[in-house]
């Protein structure tokens, strides 16, 4: 478990379940004591219904997210250099962080979190793979920074 840093800069491929999910616990846990965003490699989905529904669950709202890439991220006024981690969250992710911050002195971590989009037939199937990741990312968020502060 490490002092949480400054600022935290989540990715994931498309910026609408998995990396949402990481920014939306990490603001609730923690704060104003840590800059929390989030990226994906693409942005061409918006959040993930399942998404907002299952962070709703522990009272963490997603309704107003806006899913956005690294490019985007930087074209709306933060700079990549500025984030302290980037904590990448699907392979696609973290070959991408790699590729932008070798210029950087920024630590890139690799978090292996399941995809639960197209898992499960029924409603119940699919929010119970939603549930899984969620509960996924919050343990490592947990064990990377410690306590919730909340």
């Amino acid at each position: 478990m490490g002092d949480l840093p400054n600022s935290v800069l989540f990715a994931c491929d498309h910026n609408s379940t998995r990396s949402p999910m990481a920014e939306g616990m990490m603001k609730k846990f923690y704060g104003t004591e840590c800059y929390v965003q989030s990226v994906g490699v693409k942005s061409d989905l918006e959040i993930d219904g399942f998404t907002i529904a299952v962070m709703a669950e522990i009272g963490v709202n997603l309704e107003r997210h806006r899913a956005r890439t690294f490019q985007e991220l930087q074209e709306w006024g933060d700079d990549l250099s500025a984030f302290d981690l980037v904590i990448a969250l699907s392979p696609a992710s973290q070959r991408q962080a790699l590729e932008l911050t070798r210029f950087f002195h920024l630590d890139v971590e690799y978090w292996p979190i399941l995809d639960p989009t197209g898992i499960g037939e029924s409603r119940e199937a699919k929010l119970a793979a939603y549930r899984d990741t969620r509960d996924q990312i919050r343990r490592h968020i947990i064990n990377r920074f410690g306590p919730p502060q909340e």
